[in-house]
């Protein structure tokens, strides 16, 4: 990862958990107006929250946490990999398209492995099969074509991957909490529904978090998704035009 994303990776997960941490400590105080009859004591800050859970409590939080920095970390991936210009570079498509026009494979072929790219990898496995006749190297490029696409949409599921998952962690860190506060409450007596009431809010909390991370992951699988199939689209229509051209072409030895 190069500096520039390390740095903008970082400021994001900042901001994310500021905001998280302000919003539990906002949660926490009472509202403008009403008269605090309770101590500072109950009043619990996020990080009494989290500790609140236990061990397996502090493992959901956990898990959480790692599941809120791979959304961060995938979305700033997508926005540097899943664009038409890092897929279909314009010099890459002028230089082969010129020398296609020159009926010179081999320089074409050259272009190709001197700028690495998903339509790159497409075009070098036709023209590399091209003394093997057209059959062959329709049925190379549509191999290869299959593989790039599933890289890239690989990249852009795993944010479906977080926001599936995160909902779910949160979801059993709730159901944890609930089970630990009626268990409380059985030896508390009727005395306890305070105590009940504090340690459900408590355990909410994870179900909440869990949706600050699913949200944005699943809105922003979608938006990638989408993306993801247009520059699909124009990668196999820009290769079916260039391979129509070695129904004709003869290979230029050097």
């Amino acid at each position: 990862m190069s500096k520039k994303t390390s740095l903008i990776f970082g400021l994001a997960t900042s901001a994310f958990y500021t905001g998280m941490i302000a919003l539990a400590q906002e949660g926490a105080e009472p509202a403008a107006g009403t008269m605090v009859v309770t101590a500072e004591a109950d009043s619990p800050s996020f990080f009494n929250v989290v500790a609140s859970g236990g061990i397996l409590g502090i493992i959901l939080w956990l898990a959480i946490f790692f599941t809120s920095i791979a959304c961060v970390a995938l979305i700033v991936d997508a926005f540097l990999t899943v664009r038409n210009n890092k897929v279909m570079p314009p010099t890459l498509v002028h230089n082969v398209q010129a020398a296609m026009e020159q009926g010179d494979v081999m320089k074409a072929l050259q272009h190709c492995e001197e700028e690495p790219c998903p339509v790159a990898n497409i075009l070098s496995a036709g023209f590399s099969n091209v003394e093997e006749g057209f059959e062959t190297i329709q049925d190379a490029v549509s191999v290869a074509a299959a593989m790039e696409e599933e890289r890239l949409m690989q990249r852009v599921n795993y944010l479906n991957v977080v926001g599936n998952l995160a909902p779910m962690l949160g979801l059993l860190g709730t159901v944890q909490g609930m089970i630990a506060a009626f268990a409380g409450l059985s030896t508390a007596g009727a005395a306890g529904g305070g105590a009940l009431a504090m340690s459900i809010s408590q355990a909410l909390w994870t179900t909440a978090c869990g949706l600050f991370v699913a949200i944005p992951a699943l809105a922003f699988f979608y938006f990638f998704r989408n993306r993801a199939s247009t520059i699909i689209i124009t990668m196999e229509m820009h290769t079916l035009e260039e391979i129509k051209i070695l129904r004709n072409v003869e290979v230029v030895g050097e």
